[in-house]
């Protein structure tokens, strides 16, 4: 889902409106009129749309995509919810020969569709039958508000129809337009149905909240009673969540490194690990997370460079020149992604100016070979060795520009 660097503005909730109110349940329903939501008419959806029509089966929009909408923003990703089975749904697109895509989602009930070059997440509407903590096991149901209940939070229960009406069982608009963050029903047994719904909440939190310490005292009791719950999630869950959490953290944090960090990334879309490394004393906590995460290598090692580099090249930085140690870095690196890691490294430092010209960089190819100096006369590999580095250093001190035939003019060709 989408992950954002701010809290939505209380005025992005300013739409026009058409007030419903209907005896059902105490369903509180509206309509929305916003360019956001018009924007989503594609070819593909008003065909996915018709044909759900044609079929009698109802489709809505659910969840974070409607969260977003209502807070003035274009979701980047859509969910969607029906009243059709994952059967319903595969007779009904093989009738219509729409391709379906093969994921390992039917067996809950999401069948993902293919119409006009995009791709339709589709999940039948579902009660959970049993829970762990991890796990659920759901029957399909027809009842919208049944759904709706077993959703984590109330902003993230409501659901929208394709002609701007808005279906909300829990108060959830309210909830966004006041900025709170709430479970739907009691907190304990959302929390204990899944374990890591308690790093949702606090992710939320500090997209919708504006006050840091504005929690509910009994939704904040019955996260410490659980938390011990978490134990029991996977390393991959939980960096999931993390991530989507570290993304978009406030910056007024406790610690002050990470209180640091966090302000100094603000507007540079910094990867995950670049601000979780602030929190990090060392290599050791880096290797810590891997062994309980099971990160990727490519975010362990991106870990592992900012935690080790963070204060050497900052401190190396020349002030007529402040962007040449970073180049010189990635030079003498001469891995593929140093220098991708050099821009994270920058934007933790919280150089904007060097950032935009480091990734504006063209890495130079440093001009003499191993091949060069042997038709220079020289055979010896560890020579040549000593001697390309000697060159490199070279060519780094004229910033990059000396030439093939200048380096070798440097070299002392053997009996001369």
């Amino acid at each position: 889902m989408l992950r954002f660097l701010r809290p939505w503005p209380r005025s992005a909730l300013s739409c026009t409106w058409s007030l419903l109110r209907l005896p059902r349940r105490g369903l509180f329903t509206m309509k929305l009129q916003s360019s956001e939501f018009q924007a989503l008419f594609t070819d593909g959806l008003k065909s996915l749309t018709e044909l759900f029509h044609r079929e009698n089966h109802e489709l809505r929009i659910a969840g974070g995509a409607v969260r977003d909408l209502l807070a003035g923003v274009k979701p980047q990703d859509v969910d969607f919810a029906t009243t059709a089975t994952p059967e319903q749904m595969k007779e009904m697109f093989q009738a219509a020969g729409v391709r379906m895509i093969h994921n390992k989602g039917e067996q809950h009930g999401t069948v993902t569709a293919r119409l006009h070059e995009e791709n339709f997440e589709i999940t039948t509407l579902r009660i959970d039958v049993a829970t762990d903590g991890r796990h659920a096991e759901v029957e399909f149901t027809t009842d919208w508000q049944k759904d709706a209940e077993r959703r984590d939070l109330t902003i993230n229960s409501m659901f929208l129809g394709f002609d701007g009406t808005l279906f909300d069982y829990f108060n959830g608009y309210e909830d966004l337009k006041n900025k709170k963050v709430r479970f739907v029903g009691q907190a304990k047994q959302r929390i204990q149905e899944d374990y890591l719904r308690i790093l949702r909440y606090f992710r939320f939190y500090g997209r919708v909240v504006e006050k840091p310490g504005d929690h509910d005292p009994g939704t904040l009791e019955a996260i410490a009673e659980n938390a011990q719950g978490l134990a029991g999630i996977s390393g991959e869950r939980i960096w999931v969540e993390l991530k989507k959490i570290l993304t978009g953290l406030p910056a007024n944090a406790n610690l002050e490194e990470f209180d640091k960090v966090t302000k100094n990334v603000e507007g540079l879309a910094p990867k995950p690990m670049t601000v979780l490394a602030s929190l990090f004393k060392g290599q050791d906590d880096v290797t810590k997370l891997d062994l309980r995460l099971k990160i990727s290598k490519e975010e362990k090692n991106l870990g592992l460079f900012i935690v080790k580099n963070r204060r050497d090249l900052v401190s190396a930085a020349d002030s007529s020149d402040p962007l040449k140690p970073y180049q010189d870095f990635v030079i003498d690196c001469r891995e593929p992604d140093a220098k991708a890691r050099v821009c994270e490294l920058l934007k933790y430092q919280g150089e904007p100016s060097l950032l935009e010209e480091m990734q504006g960089w063209s890495i130079p190819p440093f001009p003499v070979s191993g091949h060069d100096l042997r038709k220079a006369g020289i055979v010896s590999g560890k020579e040549i060795g000593a001697l390309l580095q000697q060159l490199r250093n070279q060519w780094k001190k004229s910033g990059y520009q000396m030439e093939k035939d200048e380096l070798l003019s440097y070299i002392q060709k053997p009996g001369s």
